[in-house]
């Protein structure tokens, strides 16, 4: 696989302090872009990046080497392209693309014009209809006040610990394609827990990482009672996670948030948002602003840095203000923290009250089931197994047991012997003369008068597709179990003894099994 090893030994020679970076392997494809935005945007198959010290970042300034930088962004450029090529991709598919990192899709986000919108998530379903809705990126709740819910069924109020943010935030970043900025609360610590929560976050696919200045226990900003961390111990924790993130070779966005405005003063929160953006911090965030002035004198704090805004649905603190005129202040992203959890709420306990009053949610509150395995994927689903589907993985049913009315599954050798092809499912049945020839069919036996009807057995699956819809002839009783277990135990003679003289089609078995299948036998 010599392109892997070229894009190795590359990278090792990038990020070796002691290597000349004035290499000229072949042309290049390279655009930089000023800190922190990862400096190689484009790598083709026939073409390996030529970097100069000299043009690495025209902005670097004396506390931040071409070293740093391209260690720092190695890791966020990810060569899908080469990759996929060695080991027999689709190259037409994939050639000459990267595979941006969420930090770099966030990065985009916050250097294009206008405000942006992040509805905040609190699950992997939630996080999917946020990205079907079509918006950029999203949050995982402000202050993980939704999955402290969500998972929990408890307040914000520090209770939820780091692992289960980390293990919740990871299952929603593997559910969206979208950049997802996730809550660090306070750092779950000190300085050093602060590092190792950065790392934890980077590791589960966060875009971005909301880091806070209150003591423990910590709580929503917009509650009582909220007190913060001395200056210097909330600005050393900014430059711990910084630091972590250089350490890490991420981009991870580093979203700096003081609750200073309400523990302490506006005054004071601005304060500590100009020290958070001398310190690192990519975006600037003050929660519980009282006043539509309080976030104009915030946004003209540290103009370069972006500001983050949170719309506190439902009676907060912070005026609620339409995008435009959050963008006229000076905002670049803003959150909605409750939207989703506030409505999920309303509409389950609905929901409980319409069952509980032996109803069932009207169809205008809910989704049809159609539209349910739409938004999970069920559709999606099926339609990538078909690619890997083999013929033994095909249901085949053939006679052939000592019991001449039974049935046994045929397996793939079997399928070979015989020359059948098990593309589709191949029910083999008794007729009357097979019948007749193992001594069956006198007058008296039982079953000789119902050979010219048919029972039809019908299983819909619990996800609403059909798994079997198969007619035997009504005599072949003994066996019809081996087709559906289910049917164990029922008395289908007793059953057909008081149809057999009833003209036309008749419903003689309509249940649910225990796996939720539903199974229905007519009598034809």
């Amino acid at each position: 696989m010599p392109k892997i090893l070229v894009i190795y030994n590359l990278v090792n020679r990038l990020t070796s302090p002691t290597q000349n970076h004035n290499m000229n392997l072949s042309s290049s494809v390279c655009i930089h872009r000023s800190l922190p935005s990862p400096p190689v945007k484009s790598v083709t198959n026939s073409t390996v990046p030529t970097l100069h010290n000299t043009s690495i970042n025209p902005n670097l300034t004396s506390k931040t080497s071409a070293y740093d930088n391209i260690l720092r962004s190695r890791r966020s450029v990810r060569y899908t392209s080469m990759i996929t090529a060695s080991y027999g991709g689709d190259r037409a598919e994939n050639d000459g693309v990267l595979d941006p990192s969420p930090a770099e899709k966030l990065r985009k986000l916050l250097d294009s014009p206008g405000v942006r919108q992040g509805p905040a998530c609190f699950n992997a379903l939630s996080a999917k209809l946020v990205e079907r809705a079509g918006f950029q990126f999203c949050f995982t709740t402000v202050t993980g006040f939704g999955i402290s819910a969500a998972r929990l069924g408890l307040p914000d109020t520090g209770l939820i610990s780091y692992g289960e943010m980390v293990d919740q935030g990871q299952l929603i970043t593997e559910a969206v394609s979208i950049p997802v900025i996730g809550d660090g609360d306070n750092g779950y610590g000190n300085a050093m827990n602060v590092k190792r929560t950065v790392k934890g976050y980077i590791k589960a696919g966060f875009a971005g990482i909301i880091l806070e200045d209150q003591v423990s226990p910590k709580a929503c900003g917009h509650t009582q009672g909220r007190k913060v961390l001395p200056r210097e111990e909330a600005v050393m924790k900014i430059k711990a996670a910084v630091d972590a993130r250089k350490e890490s070779g991420s981009d991870i966005v580093i979203v700096a948030r003081t609750d200073s405005r309400q523990a302490l003063s506006l005054e004071e929160a601005l304060w500590r948002s100009r020290s958070f953006a001398d310190a690192g911090a990519d975006v600037l965030f003050i929660d519980a602003l009282a006043s539509k002035e309080e976030m104009k004198a915030f946004c003209e704090v540290s103009p370069q840095v972006p500001k983050m805004a949170n719309m506190l649905e439902g009676g907060g603190k912070t005026p609620i203000l339409t995008p435009l005129e959050l963008e006229e202040i000076g905002y670049k992203i803003t959150a909605y923290p409750l939207s989703l959890i506030g409505v999920s709420i309303r509409a389950m306990e609905d929901a409980l009250q319409a069952i509980k009053g032996g109803r069932v949610p009207s169809p205008a509150s809910m989704p049809s089931f159609e539209e349910v395995k739409e938004v999970l994927g069920f559709n999606t689903y099926y339609e990538e197994e078909k690619r890997y589907a083999t013929k033994s993985s095909q249901p085949v049913w053939q006679t052939g047991s000592s019991n001449p009315f039974s049935i046994q599954r045929k397996g793939q050798d079997d399928t070979e012997q015989t020359g059948q092809s098990s593309t589709e499912p191949i029910v083999e049945l008794l007729n009357p003369d097979t019948y007749s020839k193992y001594g069956g069919g006198d007058a008296q036996d039982p079953f000789s008068g119902i050979w010219s009807r048919k029972l039809r057995v019908k299983i819909i699956g619990r996800d609403g597709f059909e798994k079997l819809d198969v007619r035997i002839p009504a005599g072949f009783l003994d066996g019809i179990t081996n087709i559906v277990p289910a049917l164990g135990g029922v008395n289908i003679k007793a059953l057909l003894d008081d149809a057999k003289f009833e003209v036309g089609g008749k419903l003689l078995l309509d249940f649910t099994d225990t796996r939720g299948d539903r199974i229905q036998v007519f009598l034809e």
